[in-house]
């Protein structure tokens, strides 16, 4: 089966065709750092991680560039308001975003190009536009002429009469809705050199040039988050192609994560701050909790959902666990089940997909059960696969410091606990079993689920 990706332009899902045969060629608008990423935020980079681990899958040679917009409006103001150094500010919040990236499991770009790193090829577009007369200078700034390009607002299909236009008092602005490219210098803020004065570049000029510089012309998917169709994704369309280049052929846009049905913003204050998240949550029960829903999909945040995604998560690690602890090391399958491939080929249908992982998560319960050691071994061996593309499996190195935290006290835990459980067992010996299950319950209280089985009680955390 053809991988099919919902594509924003044609408002349809298609079939995707590689402009070259066997590789796959990805923008992601990234982060604008002005402060430190917030899970809404991470869930763009890490829906794309999904999709670039699953083209890989499938034997495509992914470039995968993911852009840092290190210079914006909102970055000097908190400079000036903090009386600090512009870059200082965009440096800090670039790491964040990349611990964050990390932390959850995200794999590298291919590279990662910083906005200032590229005022070069800013300028040489802007001198190309000014000749073929789609943008023009005003006073130091240069603005694009929306309405020199017809097919403008074809990405979000509005009518340019219909816009709201801001600005109005803008002097030297041919129209009101015609947008920055370049920003004339204003003192103390940051600023180049340029054929028309010094100044600083606009945001949508700088993911049209950084494409440009790491794709070509043409390239295979634009992504980002859906609050960017307009006006950030329509301009750079205008600005790409008025240059000359193709650009995208698919476009692929991520919901967002909302609180109290608002988007997730720390403009509304209502952000869930990545560097917080994982000190209550274990980062792979984030990556579940954020990287599961269809990459279309609102999520709603709330703790009881996220509860519930640590609970399902740990029905499937514990498995893993079980599975490992009778039968050693099992390596991923080379081949994925059947259902799980077509599931993610049409549009990344991460849900359907997660629905087999659990029905063979419950398969290999059931060979455990029976004491079908070949059988259970077998549907571990599909599930880390599965797991594997999605970046969830809890065995892979990544992962390995979650179990690592801790585990000077792991042991210590674990003799108290079994010093409990042998109580409970002397006690279901001798039949009192009032005094049986008041232990458990004492320890479910506690934050420990304790499991019966063949081989006798075993604990685990609990969900919260």
């Amino acid at each position: 089966m053809t991988i099919r990706l919902y594509d924003t332009s044609a408002r349809q899902i298609r079939d995707f065709t590689p402009l070259k045969p066997g590789c796959v060629s990805i923008y992601l608008c990234g982060a604008t750092v002005q402060a430190a990423p917030h899970i809404g935020h991470i869930r763009s980079g890490l829906n794309f991680d999904i999709m670039r681990r699953w083209f890989e899958y499938r034997g495509y040679d992914v470039t995968f560039i993911r852009n840092v917009t290190d210079i914006d409006d909102k970055i000097i103001n908190k400079a000036a308001d903090q009386g600090r150094p512009w870059w200082s500010i965009g440096y800090e919040n670039e790491r964040a975003f990349n611990d964050g990236y990390t932390a959850l499991g995200c794999l590298p770009p291919t590279y990662e190009p910083r906005a200032t790193g590229h005022v070069t090829e800013m300028v040489e577009m802007m001198r190309t536009l000014i000749e073929r007369g789609h943008a023009y200078e005003a006073d130091g700034s240069v603005y694009f002429d929306v309405r020199s390009w017809p097919s403008y607002l074809e990405l979000s299909r509005q009518d340019i009469d219909d816009l709201r236009q801001p600005d109005e008092g803008v002097a030297g602005k041919r129209d009101a809705r015609d947008f920055a490219m370049w920003k004339s210098t204003k003192p103390g803020e940051p600023d180049w050199e340029t054929p028309w004065g010094r100044g600083r570049p606009g945001w949508h000029l700088e993911c049209s040039a950084m494409a440009h510089r790491y794709l070509g012309s043409a390239f295979d998917i634009h992504g980002g988050g859906l609050d960017l169709i307009f006006p950030h994704h329509e301009n750079e369309i205008a600005q790409a192609k008025a240059f000359g280049d193709d650009f995208a052929r698919y476009w692929v846009h991520n919901a967002w994560v909302t609180m109290s049905g608002e988007k997730m913003s720390k403009s509304l204050g209502n952000s869930v701050l990545v560097s917080e998240m994982v000190k209550t949550w274990r980062p792979i029960v984030l990556r579940y909790y954020l990287g599961t829903p269809h990459y279309r999909s609102t999520i709603e945040y709330s703790e009881e959902a996220l509860r519930e995604a640590e609970s399902a998560f740990a029905r499937i690690e514990g498995f893993v666990q079980r599975v490992v602890e009778k039968a050693g090391a099992v390596e991923p399958s080379a081949e994925l089940p059947p259902a799980f491939v077509e599931a993610m080929d049409d549009d990344l249908g991460v849900p359907q997909a997660l629905a087999v992982i659990h029905t063979t998560v419950r398969q290999g319960n059931s060979a455990l059960a029976a004491d079908d050691k070949e059988a259970a071994v077998a549907r571990l061996a599909e599930v880390r696969a599965m797991l594997g593309v999605l970046g969830l499996d809890p065995l892979d190195a990544h992962w390995a410091g979650e179990s690592d935290r801790g585990e000077d006290l792991h042991g210590v835990v674990d003799s108290l606990v079994r010093l409990v459980l042998d109580q409970r067992e002397a006690a279901r010996t001798r039949k009192d079993w009032t005094t049986a299950d008041a232990i458990r319950d004492q320890l479910k209280q506690s934050g420990l689920a304790i499991e019966d089985g063949p081989d006798g009680p075993r604990w685990s955390l609990g969900p919260r």
